[in-house]
């Protein structure tokens, strides 16, 4: 499937979920986003995808102004839409709401679309590609329509083929970036192993100082701590979703303990 494809399963089923929740009455608190609603996610992640929109489509030099709303596309009337300043916004969902993230999310999926992965745009990354913000937004996308389903008690795995890219996408953009966001205090040398059990394939993290270092599908090598279970279990992990005690753990669990403060959740 085409990475702009796979964007579009992942909104699809995001939406599904969104709307599941609106048919409830209510806008469910999400566990795994403490202070957040269904609501909450809806505005969160339809605000990023006009924002991405509006970078690649006019060719920012940097993220939208904050301080001019009109690349959010929003109506001029919001009464009873989520107040962000209110979070959580556990009233009902308004139809407009749904339309409105449906609306921009299938916006995003045509530019992306129509746009080779390595044409140039603006990122907070170190990579300045279209074909960033399509790999970034589908994980996100799969990330926040698990948090949807498991307001809604009923968590679906991630699909296997976000899920392996996403662990290394961890380690390749996620983590140094939060590190440097953060502050987050050099390495000393901690190597965590992430094995995965549903299928081939490991990674293998070492902390250095200032550094992220990967290396994948060695089958083995040195490790601190090594976490397996499956690849999804490992996605969400590291997303900050679900504890270690999901997962089967071996080796030091002092340094098991340490991998939140050299990778701050953000």
């Amino acid at each position: 499937m085409e990475p702009a494809a796979r964007f579009r399963r992942e909104v699809r089923a995001f939406q599904d979920a969104a709307r599941q929740a609106a048919e409830t009455g209510a806008a469910p608190p999400v566990p795994s986003c403490p202070g957040w609603s269904v609501a909450d996610l809806l505005i969160h992640l339809g605000s990023v995808h006009r924002g991405v929109f509006s970078i690649i489509e006019n060719r920012l030099d940097g993220p939208p102004d904050g301080s001019d709303l009109s690349f959010a596309g929003l109506p001029p009337d919001l009464t009873g839409w989520p107040d962000p300043q209110h979070a959580p916004n556990l009233g009902p969902i308004p139809d407009g709401v749904l339309d409105w993230f449906e609306e921009g999310a299938a916006r995003l999926a045509e530019l992306f679309d129509g746009r080779d992965a390595g044409d140039p745009a603006w990122t907070w990354s170190k990579e300045q590609t279209v074909g960033f913000w399509v790999r970034v937004q589908t994980i996100e996308a799969a990330v926040h329509r698990w948090d949807a389903e498991n307001a809604l008690g009923v968590p679906h795995p991630i699909h296997e083929d976000v899920t392996a890219d996403a662990v290394t996408q961890t380690f390749e953009v996620m983590a140094p970036a939060r590190r440097e966001w953060t502050g987050a205090p050099a390495g000393a040398g901690e190597r965590f192993r992430f094995r995965r059990t549903d299928s081939e394939g490991d990674w293998t993290v070492h902390f250095d100082g200032p550094d992220v270092r990967l290396s994948s599908g060695a089958g083995g090598g040195d490790f601190d701590v090594e976490l397996a279970g499956s690849a999804s279990d490992l996605m969400l992990f590291l997303w900050n979703r679900i504890p270690a005690d999901g997962l089967d753990v071996r080796g030091d669990r002092d340094i098991l303990d340490r991998y939140f403060v050299l990778v701050p959740p953000v």
